[in-house]
């Protein structure tokens, strides 16, 4: 009886075993040293030299606890991972709308204090991103909705009318939207 008992235990326990990742092939760089880890893949094919992306990620999840933004870390990721196989950094644009509350992620620390909120765990992650070409769009009706103006945002930081009018002038301009 105990068998039958102890079966079902077992059998429950074995796939949250096997769903663990091993994120040890995991590392940053070689466009950002600190964050956008990516692992390399073994038996594709080169990424063409010639390739040149513009893609759009769309952030509506703001950071937990204090975290990084994980939508603006994808950002940081895409760019690594296609660096790293062969894609000139130049060739690769990439463009982060941010709407929600993940627009509290792109102020400054001075504003969030103001706010009598936490220090900004996205911040430095953001200007070194703005600092390689990165742009960050913020959804004005999202700014307006939680009281954001310029002065307040990270240095570099854009605002659009809309994180809708933004994907659509991107998208005129070439970009792909990210569906992840």
């Amino acid at each position: 009886m105990k068998r039958l008992t102890l079966l079902p235990l077992l059998l429950l326990a074995t796939p949250a075993a096997a769903q663990e990742a091993d994120m040890s092939a995991f590392a940053p760089g070689p466009v950002f040293a600190e964050f956008g880890p990516h692992a390399p893949v073994e038996g594709m094919g080169p990424v063409p030299a010639d390739t040149e992306f513009a893609h759009a990620f769309d952030v509506a999840e703001p950071a937990e606890g204090g975290a990084r933004n994980r939508g603006f870390e994808s950002a940081a990721r895409f760019v690594n991972m296609h660096a790293a196989a062969g894609v000139d950094p130049d060739n690769i644009r990439v463009a982060v709308v941010v709407h929600g509350k993940a627009s509290l992620d792109l102020l400054t620390d001075e504003a969030l204090a103001a706010r009598a909120m936490a220090a900004n765990g996205s911040g430095a992650m953001v200007r070194a991103m703005l600092d390689h070409g990165v742009r960050f769009i913020l959804c004005g009706q999202s700014g307006a909705a939680h009281g954001i103006t310029q002065e307040e945002l990270i240095p570099g930081v854009e605002t659009a009318l809309s994180a809708m009018t933004a994907h659509a002038l991107l998208q005129q301009r070439g970009y792909t939207v990210n569906p992840f």
